[in-house]
């Protein structure tokens, strides 16, 4: 097993070291494969990962992980590679470790955008909201602060400008922490307030931060929810046009054993699920009730708190916006969730932390909350004191603040292994929660004649359906159980379908408490019989393949007498 620190992030190169060397080591369970390349030509990696000794991957129902896919939020790499150590370290001393790598099997891609996160992790970074491809055009503006790390110490903090103008001020407790003014407030020393950078076309009196050439939201590339720019910023020309979202919609699509998925984001503390379009009252009952059961467990392991991205995590209450889940779920009926990594707020102890809404307004108290609490817990990591600077373009400036990437935008290194280390028994959860197709019974009797009656029993021992949700029945996103019959030669059969649609098995998701008025009058609902008639001869073998596309595949044989 190669030594994987949990106290730093990792780049490209190393990353790619570390993911083929999990391979390597464990041929028994992990095989890696690119599943395209980025804008910028850095293959993007996909960890298989199942016992092959219990069968094929694709046999076994699937469930996704994913990280990084907005580039500056590198936890998500670490939070996917924290879940592939649990799977390989724990394995054979954890039940829940060793069933989940028997019966199912997981596909953990650790960085869908390598390029946007080089750029955050060089030594002197550069931010970006997700891919590096200029959108939706290919020229700079002619004017505007550029943001990058202009003192060369690899932080981009803020500058500080006095202004009697301003609209920030130092906190009458703290000199240190700035916040903003009061409405009517006069007679103050005031200042403007810029990320770090340089400016270009600096007209001695006006202030702008410059949009950046690459504009692109890859989250917002995906075909669910999909709209176009003047409704939705950094969407792309059109869904999947960008190289890193269409191989990561080809692949999920072409893995139709997938059952759910966890994209990991940052930051907030908290875990989304869709609708993000949508009230609930849009989403079938059965799959809302799933959803809210999942994330009332999804709290209780984690400790973070779940909601619908609509109606509690809305950038803007007139606005709403696309992703992952919201196509993984609207359009292939699969259960998907966004996590969001990391609460500083929460961390500091701010009472009554409301997520979006708090980076709109919020008490200067919380400032010296957070502030405090970067003092006592996190060495000063958070926030630097402010440094004069001679900038080439503006002058004399002071540089320093709350350093957002390593602190806000990320957890801390040495916060980020216990921040990653809630993940893992939830997605095992709900990769154990998925659908499972077994055999229950075969066998042969003979009916008389030279004929034979065959019997065939499997059943779903999952909690979810074979079909997952409701959503995929409506969507026709799923088949029934398939059952092929294979003769041997010179065999016959006399009654039966060689291949046979049977239908969807239920599980025990929405079985009624024991105190219900509404009786459960399928019982065995998650179970199917079937039957055939054969003539053959005694000793002749009979091949019998059931297989769902979701709840995996059984097989057996069946002989004649």
């Amino acid at each position: 097993m190669p030594e994987i620190a949990f106290d730093r992030f990792y780049r490209y190169a190393k990353l790619t070291e570390l993911l083929h060397a999990l391979a390597r080591e464990h041929p028994d369970l992990v095989a890696i494969e690119s599943i395209g390349r980025s804008f910028e030509g850095r293959d993007i990696w996909v960890l298989t990962v199942t016992r092959k000794a219990t069968g094929a991957a694709a046999d076994k129902p699937a469930f996704w992980v994913d990280g990084n896919i907005h580039a500056t939020e590198v936890a998500g790499s670490t939070a996917a590679l924290f879940f592939l150590h649990t799977l390989l370290t724990r394995d054979g001393s954890d039940s829940e470790v060793t069933r989940a790598l028997d019966t199912r099997a997981f596909y953990v891609c650790p960085r869908i955008n390598p390029d946007g996160a080089e750029w955050a992790l060089v030594d002197q970074p550069k931010w970006v909201r997700s891919s590096t491809r200029p959108y939706p055009f290919d020229e700079d503006e002619p004017d505007g602060l550029v943001v990058e790390d202009i003192d060369g110490n690899g932080r981009i903090l803020q500058m500080r400008i006095a202004d009697p103008n301003g609209l920030w001020k130092a906190h009458p407790q703290e000199p240190r922490l700035l916040v903003r003014r009061e409405p009517t407030e006069t007679g103050g020393t005031y200042y403007h307030v810029l990320p770090e950078g340089h400016y270009d076309g600096y007209d001695g009196h006006t202030l702008k931060i410059k949009r950046p050439r690459e504009r692109l939201d890859l989250n917002r590339n995906f075909p669910g929810s999909w709209r176009q720019e003047f409704e939705q910023k950094g969407a792309g020309p059109y869904p999947t046009s960008e190289p890193e979202i269409r191989a990561v919609a080809d692949f999920v699509v072409r893995h139709p054993n997938l059952t759910g998925g966890t994209s990991f984001h940052t930051w907030s503390g908290v875990l989304l699920r869709p609708f993000e379009h949508a009230p609930d009252e849009e989403m079938d009952a059965e799959d809302l009730w799933f959803y809210q059961r999942a994330g009332r467990k999804g709290t209780e392991l984690t400790g973070y708190p779940a909601i619908s991205v609509y109606h509690e995590f809305r950038y803007h209450p007139k606005e709403v916006i696309g992703g992952t889940s919201d196509w993984i779920y609207e359009h292939l009926g699969m259960f998907s969730w966004v996590v969001e990594i990391w609460s500083p707020m929460r961390e500091a102890g701010i009472a009554n932390y409301k997520y979006i809404d708090w980076f709109r307004d919020h008490s200067i108290d919380d400032d010296l909350t957070l502030f405090r609490w970067n003092e006592e817990k996190l060495d000063g990591a958070a926030h630097h004191g402010w440094k004069a600077f001679d900038h080439p373009q503006l002058g004399r400036v002071e540089i320093g603040g709350w350093d957002r990437f390593n602190a806000f935008s990320n957890p801390p290194p040495s916060r980020l292994r216990a921040e990653v280390e809630r993940f893992p028994r939830w997605i095992l959860w709900q990769a154990l929660c998925s659908p499972r197709l077994e055999l229950v019974h075969a066998a042969a009797v003979a009916a008389g004649d030279g004929t034979w009656k065959i019997t065939l029993v499997v059943e779903n021992t999952g909690w979810l359906p074979t079909y997952v949700t409701k959503r995929a029945l409506a969507r026709k996103t799923v088949r029934g159980v398939i059952v092929d019959f294979e003769l041997p030669e010179g065999a016959h059969l006399v009654a039966g379908k060689l291949r046979d649609d049977t239908g969807q098995l239920e599980g025990k998701a929405y079985k009624h408490t024991g105190v219900s008025f509404w009786p459960d009058y399928e019982v065995t609902d998650c179970r199917r019989k079937l039957e055939w008639v054969v003539q053959g001869n005694r000793g002749d073998v009979i091949g019998i393949r059931a297989h769902h596309d979701r709840a995996g595949a059984v097989r057996t044989l069946v002989t004649l007498g």
